[in-house]
C-alpha cells in the first residue's frame, strides 16, 4: 500500500482542508475576544474571592481577619495589613480589568498575588494557580484589546 504524496505545487487534499480551518479558527478568535473574555475570567475569580471579605459595600469583616492571621499566615507582613492589600487589590484590578484600564498593570499585580498565594497559602493548587497565570501573562503580554478603555484612552 503507497501513501499518497504531495507534488511540489500541489498540497493534499487534506492539508488545503486543515489550512482552512486554522485560518477560520483564527479568524473567529481575535486578540480582543481573547483579551475581553481573559479580562472577564480573571476579574470574576478576584472579585469573587473580595466579595466574601466584605460585609455591605466594604466593611472587612473579622472572620478575614482571622483568616490572615490563623490560615494564610503570610511572612513578613502583619495579617491586618495583609488582609487589607489584599481585599483592596482584589476589588480594585477586578474592575480595572472589566474596563479595561490599565490592563497590563492589573494583571500583572493579581499575577503576583497569585504567586505570592501559591507560594506561601496553598503550594498544592498549583493547577488552579497556573490556569490563572495563564490568563494573567496573555494579559500582560498582549494587553487588554480594542474592547477596552486603555485602547479609547492611550492609542499608539
Amino acid at each position: 500500500m503507497t501513501t499518497p504524496t504531495a507534488l511540489p505545487d500541489r498540497p493534499l487534499p487534506t492539508q488545503g482542508h486543515l489550512a482552512r480551518l486554522r485560518h477560520l479558527a483564527e479568524r473567529a478568535t481575535p486578540h480582543s475576544l481573547l483579551a475581553l473574555a481573559n479580562r472577564f475570567a480573571i476579574a470574576g475569580i478576584f472579585w469573587m474571592s473580595a466579595r466574601t471579605k466584605v460585609d455591605g459595600w466594604f466593611h472587612i469583616t473579622d472572620s478575614t481577619y482571622l483568616l490572615f492571621r490563623e490560615e494564610y499566615r503570610l511572612p513578613v507582613i502583619p495579617p491586618e495589613w495583609a488582609a487589607q492589600m489584599a481585599t483592596v487589590s482584589e476589588h480594585l484590578f477586578a474592575v480595572l480589568l472589566v474596563l479595561g484600564l490599565f490592563t497590563r498593570f492589573s494583571a500583572l499585580a493579581l499575577l503576583g498575588m497569585t504567586l505570592v498565594i501559591q507560594t506561601f497559602v496553598y503550594p498544592d493548587a498549583w493547577p488552579t494557580h497556573l490556569s490563572w497565570a495563564a490568563l494573567m501573562l496573555y494579559l500582560v503580554g498582549r494587553g487588554g484589546g480594542v474592547l477596552s478603555l486603555d485602547r479609547l484612552l492611550f492609542k499608539r
